[in-house]
């Protein structure tokens, strides 16, 4: 038993080569953007500025002046749907600094890559923003993961782009 745990420990400890990215992500010219919605528990004093659509307009925006992709108006004319969606989970911690302070909340932002013809989810990211109790910092927090979420999708484009361009290793 000893021996088969040493040698599984040894072969995760190994360089693993990444697995595949699909091809539609190298191949896509065309993307559609969907907007998978945007939760606000506040909705009598909100959490940020904006409204629940501002991680898909951020996010549009972002995707749009990058020029990586053009953008279609429907799903028809894509190669590839990007549904962005923000999420506000309830933590169970509601302690600040030792006190009761009130409940806090684990904002993240979700986008998955689906193929149109399938709709099978090709790739996700999750990028979680730090809470913040001030509004401002809170607002700043959210322009940062939605930045991220943007570097993460045009990173995966760069790396399935140079992997369809390299050769295959014999």
């Amino acid at each position: 038993m000893l021996s088969l745990l040493s040698s599984f420990t040894a072969a995760q400890t190994k360089q693993i080569p990444p697995a595949p990215i699909p091809t539609q992500i190298s191949t896509a010219k065309r993307v559609f953007i969907a907007n998978g919605g945007g939760d606000e528990p506040g909705i009598y004093d909100p959490f940020f500025n904006g409204d629940v659509d501002r991680a898909y307009n951020q996010f549009y925006a972002a995707m749009k002046s990058a020029g990586r992709y053009e953008l279609v108006g429907s799903p028809a004319e894509a190669d590839l749907l990007f549904e962005i969606r923000f999420l506000m989970q309830p933590n169970e911690t509601k302690v600040f600094k030792g006190d009761t302070f009130g409940p806090t909340y684990d904002p993240q932002f979700r986008l998955e890559i689906r193929a149109l013809k399938t709709n099978a989810l090709l790739w996700g990211f999750t990028e979680h923003m730090e809470w913040a109790i001030l509004q401002g910092n809170r607002n700043k927090n959210f322009d940062q993961a939605s930045a991220r979420i943007v570097t993460d999708v045009l990173a995966l484009g760069t790396r399935a782009l140079a992997a369809a361009t390299t050769p295959a290793k014999p």
